[in-house]
């Protein structure tokens, strides 16, 4: 049996203090609401849910015990989502990078984290009520046999859906999608499907990952821990996205964190180049 790691003491502080405050968070709660409810919502979000190893570290645990805790978090964002109705929401959940350069070890915890969310996916009683279409992104080629059978079932059970739209970047890089579409632009001219003088932005974005959904580009993008970058996430699609970073670690990511996001958007001007 696995020994428990004892928290740090300033951790342990941490979350005493947090109790504490919930009282105080609920009111805030309410005023952030009362702020964002009548405000535009982005209708595509996407999220680089970033620090979940760092987090692990910092309460003296092997890093992937915060992939477990941030698959719960993204469950939570889900909800948060929908509940605003929101209709695109896209998660970057494993790169080209991660595939290539984490430990095999990391690397097999990682694909029992998603073996675990992928099975709740398809069996889901509330994808299927709320009608969620679910969609992978990527290089999917190079994910284990077990983990595309099961991407594969749930794209083929939710294929039908369009209330909302559930993308899992998985195996993705956003200089391997360009390259991908650029390759598949290049195949259907040499056949004969395409011609050269049709080719220009809109024909391009359609043969990206996202080209089929509603809304391709994303309105937001939010990304967690302090980091205040892309990573290659959305290259082409982030052209005018919104972005907003925030200092918490994802399994630390709470509603108020998500709708100072939203407040923040709607707090901005979008001109798109006007």
């Amino acid at each position: 049996m696995e020994m428990a790691v004892p928290l740090p003491i300033e951790h342990v502080a941490k979350a005493l203090f947090r109790v504490a405050l919930k009282p105080v968070y609920k009111v805030y709660e309410k005023w952030l609401w009362l702020q964002i409810k009548n405000g535009p919502v982005p209708e595509h979000v996407a999220i680089i849910p970033d620090g979940n190893r760092r987090w692990a570290r910092s309460l003296g645990f092997e890093p992937w015990r915060g992939h477990y805790v941030g698959y719960d978090k993204v469950k939570e964002l889900l909800e948060w989502c929908w509940d605003l109705g929101i209709k695109v929401v896209t998660i970057y959940a494993l790169s080209t990078e991660n595939l290539a350069r984490r430990s095999r070890k990391e690397l097999e915890e990682l694909f029992k984290v998603f073996e675990r969310g992928l099975s709740e996916i398809l069996n889901s009683k509330e994808i299927h009520e709320r009608k969620v279409r679910v969609k992978f992104m990527g290089r999917l080629e190079l994910l284990p046999p077990r983990i595309l059978k099961l991407v594969r079932s749930i794209e083929e059970a939710t294929r039908h859906y369009n209330n909302h739209y559930l993308n899992v970047a998985l195996g993705y890089g956003g200089r391997a999608e360009i390259t991908d579409a650029v390759k598949k632009i290049v195949r259907d001219v040499l056949e004969g499907k395409l011609s050269i003088d049709d080719i220009d932005e809109e024909t391009f974005s359609r043969y990206l990952y996202t080209g089929d959904l509603p809304k391709p580009d994303p309105d937001l993008i939010i990304r967690t821990s302090g980091e205040e970058r892309l990573s290659g996430f959305l290259l082409w699609q982030s052209a005018y996205s919104e972005l907003y970073f925030c200092d918490v670690y994802w399994p630390e990511f709470r509603k108020i964190d998500f709708w100072r996001a939203i407040r923040s958007y709607q707090k901005r001007e979008r001109r798109f180049g006007k």
